[in-house]
């Protein structure tokens, strides 16, 4: 999408200049108009990568839509109206990009539009899941309810993800650490005891000569080799940003030995946990479901689970659907069943998502007490090899002076 900036008259008689991304300004001209804006100007941003680029940096993180959450739910509980509300979460809310945007949803809710409108006009502030239920919860009249729910889903979802994550650290702190040793022994170390045995003027060993070459080699290029790496990475990574490059990412990351499996389930505990929230909110399964499936963030398991939407609209149930398309265990087919047939969906699914949750945990745990003693051991093979190469001569020259 493009970012626009528009020059728009409001129901008040106020002329306000706003920014707003979409598809084409003949559809942002028709939105705007829809939504009770006269519009004098549409104009696209120049240098639109940069301002891509920025924008993709500038988004409302999980931890501060929760708070903006709480506080909201608390002050409509209290009877207050949106408005009224919303100027008590300002009032108390320090600079930034949330404060800005509910500034301007404010005035668009004063104007008359509803909220979930005009929320789902930033899309970097408020993902489509919470602007759906902002939506069922203005239709069904309750709205304290869906954003109860929402908090709850945010707050776990944070959970698994921070348990995720936090189980990667301690190996990814070792790799680096080990890399770094290992790559000043070649850049520093060796040189210089190369150095040492050339001026004696000694024959080498074989192993010896290997390495003293790779690491002159590595020494006299590395400016070079480092550009190169983050030149590669940075192409590696505009690629896996393609569709095709994402598609091959994903097929790789849930095929992965071990780690697959991990990959697999947390995102299904993510499709899992947020379907249940969704249907929780009363919108249909269908709707439900096409909303949900972008939170398995795998394009891979995306278009798996699009086959099942397209059966389940056929008029095939949830449960045989998934089962076709193979990304949940039987268990968690059999519970999905359960949940069907007797009028539970939400809470079973919310069952499937702790099932998960559960095998992810157990699965982290050995994988971080299995992975940290092999990183250990086999770099500690690597720089003992080194060691162990570079002293040969010594050794060699041992020996000759022992015989």
């Amino acid at each position: 999408m493009s970012l626009y900036t528009c020059k728009l008259g409001s129901a008040e008689g106020r002329i306000v200049v706003k920014e707003f991304e979409s598809v084409s300004p003949d559809m942002l001209r028709t939105t705007l108009e829809e939504q009770g804006f006269f519009v004098f100007e549409i104009k696209k941003k120049p240098l639109q990568f940069l301002w891509n680029r920025g924008t993709s940096r500038r988004k409302v993180d999980n931890k501060t839509l929760l708070v903006f959450n709480q506080e909201f739910l608390v002050l409509i509980k209290a009877g207050l109206p949106i408005i009224q509300a919303l100027d008590t979460v300002l009032e108390r809310s320090e600079r930034g990009l949330l404060p800005e945007i509910l500034r301007e949803v404010r005035e668009d809710v004063k104007g008359g539009t509803a909220l979930s409108d005009s929320l789902e006009r930033y899309p970097r502030a408020f993902p489509h899941l919470y602007v759906a239920s902002i939506r069922a919860g203005e239709r069904t009249g309750d709205l304290p309810m869906t954003i109860r729910r929402y908090i709850a889903f945010l707050k776990r979802i944070e959970e698994v993800r921070k348990k995720f994550l936090s189980a990667l650290v301690y190996p990814a702190i070792l790799v680096t650490v080990a890399t770094v040793a290992v790559t000043f022994l070649l850049v520093y170390v060796v040189p210089t005891f190369s150095q040492i045995y050339a001026d004696a003027g000694s024959q080498l060993p074989l192993p010896t000569q290997i390495l003293i070459a790779f690491s002159s080699t590595l020494k006299r290029y590395f400016f070079l080799l480092t550009v190169l790496l983050i030149f590669g990475g940075m192409a590696v990574r505009r690629w896996a940003a393609t569709e095709t490059g994402r598609y091959r990412v994903d097929g790789l990351k849930i095929g992965l030995p071990f780690l697959g499996e991990v990959f697999s389930k947390f995102a299904v505990t993510s499709f899992t946990r947020t379907l249940a929230t969704v249907i929780g909110s009363g919108i249909p399964i269908v709707e439900s479901l096409k909303m949900s499936v972008g939170t398995l963030n795998n394009v891979v398991l995306e278009r798996k689970l699009l086959e099942a939407v397209v059966k389940v609209e056929e008029g095939t149930s949830l449960s045989s659907a998934i089962e076709s398309v193979r990304i949940m265990p039987p268990l968690a087919l059999r519970m999905l069943g359960v949940g069907e047939s007797t009028g539970s969906l939400e809470e079973m699914l919310s069952d499937i998502a702790d099932y998960f949750e559960g095998e992810i945990d157990a699965r982290l745990h050995l994988l971080t007490t299995a992975i940290e003693p092999f990183i250990m051991i086999f770099m500690g093979l690597v720089v003992g090899v080194i060691i162990i190469t570079m002293y040969l001569p010594i050794f060699k020259i041992a020996g000759a002076v022992g015989g």
